[in-house]
């Protein structure tokens, strides 16, 4: 099965799209044919500029997989899962299709949300449209290299896509996507030593910082997943910054892809609930999400499969 392109490069810009399948007589028609053709609307607007390395994936949710596939079901698909805290919560909101759409140029992007949004029509309505944009050398908003943990060259196929554990899906990964909001005139009061060591690096170089052997632990220690044999579970993020500073709004747009659901679901737990519980990330006493939804993201081979389907 060919995958879609999920290990596309880090980009300047990205679209971040979730919409919600209408009750209209011939949406889901109208999907799968708009799904079917992805590829060569992509190829079409790449084409404007061969260097800007524009990709799109496409995303599947839990409650219309079996309508626009036909197809099995990914093993994991379920909806994205209150975790609710002592403190704070992982809220769940709706989404049916995500569109994750990043070039080296904004306009690439928005050619193709405005060629993708004519042919979807009225079949779909905007949950959530977040545009990104990549800040200094790969930062958030508060300050530190984002997305330092991710899996690099070979790894990154075995880290992110479903193989032979779930043989309908193979070439195929799920797909998390969380909207955090930041208070950083809060996140600004702190001096850069505590900072570092809620997130666990250093600021200026992006060195990691030894994990707490008891107690209170780092955001880089409770995002770190292991199984019951010790072995380490990667996913691959492809976060950006959006925000507005004349409307005050300034956040990180979280997107985790992994081959394996419970490794980014076991991630939250840990954050929200804290290890030991109790002990929540303190990240988020300044990050507040908004949003909290799931998708697959199904091989390109089957994507392209369904307007015979």
């Amino acid at each position: 099965m060919e995958p879609q392109r999920i290990d596309a490069p880090l980009t300047r810009s990205a679209t971040f799209l979730v919409l919600s399948v209408t009750d209209k007589p011939d949406a889901i028609k109208t999907i799968r044919s708009t799904l079917a053709s992805i590829s060569g609307l992509s190829k079409n607007v790449a084409f404007r500029d061969l260097g800007a390395s524009f990709a799109c994936t496409v995303g599947i949710g839990d409650d219309v997989w079996d309508r626009v596939t036909g197809l099995p079901r990914p093993a994991e698909l379920h909806p994205f899962p209150v975790v609710k805290g002592a403190t704070h919560t992982a809220v769940s909101t709706p989404g049916d299709l995500l569109f994750h759409i990043r070039s080296e140029r904004r306009d690439l992007c928005f050619e193709f949300e405005r060629q993708l949004m004519d042919l979807l029509g009225d079949a779909v309505s905007v949950v959530d449209e977040t545009v990104g944009f990549r800040y200094f050398d790969v930062r958030d908003l508060l300050g530190f290299v984002d997305g330092t943990a991710n899996p690099v060259g070979p790894v990154v196929h075995d880290s992110v896509l479903v193989a032979a554990e779930d043989s309908t899906s193979a070439g195929g990964s799920y797909v998390v996507v969380q909207k955090y909001v930041h208070d950083l005139k809060s996140w600004r009061t702190l001096p850069a030593e505590k900072q570092e060591a809620i997130i666990g690096r250093t600021k200026l170089e992006n060195i990691e910082l030894s994990d707490a052997s008891s107690g209170q632990q780092s955001h880089k220690s409770l995002a770190t997943i292991e199984d019951e044999n010790g072995v380490e579970h990667d996913i691959l993020r492809d976060n950006m910054p959006f925000g507005s500073p004349a409307s005050g709004e300034f956040g990180t747009y979280f997107i985790g892809y992994s081959r394996r659901l419970w490794v980014i679901e076991k991630m939250l737990e840990r954050m929200f609930i804290g290890e030991p519980p109790g002990l929540h990330d303190r990240i988020l006493n300044f990050s507040t999400p908004l949003t909290g939804t799931t998708f697959f993201a199904p091989s390109a081979s089957l994507l392209r499969s369904l307007d015979s389907n």
